[in-house]
């Protein structure tokens, strides 16, 4: 019992590391059925998060096929460092470039929604904010001290954080409420909006490409088993009829 109360303890730390972010996180309403959503969010990805985020474990052309993009109009607007339709989507930014701009390599996004999930993607993509004391002028409330820019300003805007006095514990305290932009963005508040949900699709859709063909496959091997159940059912009872 004491070694058992001793681990426990011990595990203590990394649960408390492993907890979600304090931000509540928005619910992202992804639909894999939806090609056109798919279909803006590459194009969002390949514009803004490519030139630093690579996709090395997915090949263009599985990619087009998949969200219903011919091969041609792929090539000519969605490949922008010279590969060929079956090559893995990479990019030219070395490792030691990476880590003299951002202090770090900037990781691969094949898996990010399979480790982070679509939520947590969606909220932090509207979740910059101005912060003069970092590098880049941005932080991000779901990922506090984040080392990129915010790439996608030039669409949401200028983002500051908001805040409202509310009643806690007896005492009038400043709570964090939101993001507000000075409506610079190209896109308005839905719109942007709209744009996070499209790239957060399209990252759901890379962790898991196969996803819609797995749960049709399920019904029909769902299918299988029942029908099978009442096959069995039927032989069992016409054996046990016999031994009666």
């Amino acid at each position: 019992m004491k070694k058992l109360l001793i681990a426990l303890m011990t595990l203590v730390p990394s649960l408390v590391f492993a907890a979600g972010p304090t931000v509540p996180l928005d619910e992202a309403e992804v639909d894999l059925h939806d090609k056109a959503s798919l279909q803006r969010g590459a194009q969002l990805y390949m514009n803004y998060c490519l030139g630093c985020h690579q996709l090395q474990y997915h090949r263009y052309n599985r990619t087009f096929e998949d969200l219903g993009i011919p091969q041609e109009l792929g090539e000519e607007n969605l490949q922008f460092t010279g590969q060929k339709a079956g090559d893995r989507i990479t990019n030219n930014m070395s490792t030691e470039a990476a880590s003299n701009w951002f202090g770090t390599a900037a990781p691969d996004l094949t898996n990010v929604a399979r480790v982070r999930g679509a939520d947590w993607i969606y909220t932090y993509l509207r979740s910059f904010y101005t912060d003069d004391s970092r590098p880049f002028g941005v932080n991000n409330a779901v990922f506090p001290n984040v080392g990129m820019p915010h790439v996608l300003q030039e669409l949401q805007g200028v983002p500051e954080k908001t805040y409202e006095e509310r009643m806690i514990d007896g005492k009038m305290k400043d709570v964090y409420v939101g993001i507000k932009t000075d409506g610079s963005g190209r896109l308005s508040e839905s719109e942007y909006d709209q744009a996070a949900l499209d790239l957060t699709s399209f990252l759901v859709y890379m962790g898991e490409p196969m996803l819609l063909e797995q749960r049709r496959i399920g019904w029909f091997v769902f299918g299988f088993l029942l029908i099978f159940t009442l096959l069995a059912w039927f032989l069992k009872k016409e054996f046990w009829k016999d031994l009666k």
